[in-house]
């Protein structure tokens, strides 16, 4: 299924970021032809071009199985036959300074071992894009209260000199403690160190989410394009 990657068209890497990660740091997992790109669906509903025309759009129906459903950020073909299609637009934001984390209880890694877990939590309150191999992508911290896991967060697309910052969510029984922000806190600061820019995505409409991640420091970069699209079985 690997072939050339042809050069990708010439933007910001926060313009199509999806594909920057495919194409860089999360080249391991990608599922690559010509100038399509994805990740497994066991990882990520998501795929990429590297640029808006047709070669990119008959290289994207072919990893993409018919009657399967993947989302696509930023830039994408023609789509001028054999999908359904939705679009909406999403912001995004970034954080370039560190992040004043107040003391909060303790928070661990969280891997394979907490995957049941995890996708329960996603489920509850932001379904439809965490998968079962989904932690693969990058580091994710969780804070359990006794057996249940109360709040995560965690590392998602990841382009050269960026990181995503995905995957906040609290359990509704244990809200307004302050849970999300030291977990983001956490992984800004990190990548901060590590010299790697976070940015996230958010409904452009969640004013309580976009509210608490300008509190921490995050400031709007503008509006993107998301692609919500269905292979249709013929």
């Amino acid at each position: 299924m690997r072939r050339l990657i042809w050069a990708e068209m010439k933007t910001h890497p926060l313009d199509n970021p999806i594909w920057q990660s495919l194409v860089s740091r999360h080249g391991k997992l990608a599922i690559v032809q010509g100038k399509a790109a994805r990740y497994p669906a066991e990882i990520a509903p998501f795929a990429a071009v590297g640029s808006a025309d047709e070669q990119a759009d008959e290289d994207l129906r072919r990893i993409v199985a018919p009657g399967e459903s993947v989302y696509l950020l930023g830039i994408a073909p023609p789509l001028a036959r054999g999908w359904e299609t939705q679009q909406f637009h999403i912001a995004q934001m970034i954080c370039r300074t560190p992040v004043e984390d107040r003391p909060g209880p303790q928070f661990r890694p969280l891997t394979a071992a907490d995957s049941d877990a995890m996708l329960a939590l996603t489920a509850l309150v932001f379904p439809g894009y965490f998968r079962a191999r989904t932690v693969e992508m990058g580091a994710y911290i969780g804070i359990y209260c006794g057996e249940t896991l109360a709040a995560m967060a965690g590392e998602r697309m990841c382009p050269d000199g960026y990181q995503e910052i995905s995957a906040v969510c609290t359990h509704p029984d244990f809200t307004s403690r302050g849970f999300a922000a030291h977990l983001v806190a956490e992984l800004c600061n990190t990548c901060l160190r590590e010299g790697r820019i976070p940015f996230l995505h958010v409904n452009r409409d969640n004013e309580r989410a976009k509210a608490l991640y300008r509190r921490l420091g995050f400031v709007d970069r503008g509006d993107i394009a998301l692609w919500a699209l269905k292979r249709k079985e013929a």
